[in-house]
């Protein structure tokens, strides 16, 4: 996986089924901040010296499990007050949404986009996606089956020339894959099993 602050030859897999959503905010956090994805890669942050025990695989479980306790749990990234989310369901958008808008420096508002069922919707997210994207932005995307949303990827680049390809690091996989538009807009993903996107969090407009 590579990105802006981030090199790594090791997958990066979700440590159980249900943390795919925490995947996605740790790996944007490394994204975002080279400092972070410091301390996961080499178990030491280079500017408070804080020191993270174990081997990566280790540190990454430990981070991504922090992460799905708090973005669950009954205050958000920025201390205000949000409706705890039972974890056994995953996490839920608007908290992928309120953490990723405390993530960045300086912080920007989140908000979750609903990608419509027909091609024109689909072909419009994916656009907003690719702008995203080519800007340095990471985005969470949630995909699933035809009656809900079920995992989590995010998109971390556009393929090089390539601007009607995604570049997505799938934590079910651990590794960074690409996604075309066409597969996009016709509902045939392919990404751990589930083919329909249902929806983006993207910087608010």
């Amino acid at each position: 996986m590579t990105g802006p602050g981030v090199v790594f030859t090791e997958r990066l897999v979700q440590p159980d089924r249900r943390s795919c959503g925490a995947g996605v905010l740790v790996v944007a956090r490394m994204l975002l901040d080279s400092g972070y994805a410091e301390l996961v890669a080499t178990g030491r942050h280079p500017v408070t010296g804080f020191v993270l025990p174990g081997a990566l695989a280790d540190r990454f479980r430990h981070e991504v499990l922090a992460m799905h306790r708090r973005v669950t749990g009954p205050v958000d990234a920025a201390g205000r007050l949000q409706l705890p989310w039972p974890r056994a369901l995953g996490t839920p958008p608007w908290a992928v949404a309120r953490q990723l808008s405390a993530t960045g420096r300086p912080p920007v508002r989140h908000s979750v986009i609903t990608v419509g069922a027909g091609r024109g919707g689909r072909d419009a997210v994916f656009d907003r996606v690719v702008a995203a994207a080519a800007a340095g932005r990471p985005v969470p995307v949630y995909v699933g089956n035809r009656w809900a949303p079920r995992h989590v990827v995010l998109v971390v680049g556009v393929a090089p020339g390539r601007e009607d390809r995604l570049r997505c690091y799938d934590p079910a996989r651990g590794r960074v894959v690409e996604v075309e538009r066409e597969a996009f807009v016709r509902g045939r993903l392919g990404l751990a099993g589930w083919d329909r996107p249902w929806g983006a969090v993207l910087r608010a407009l």
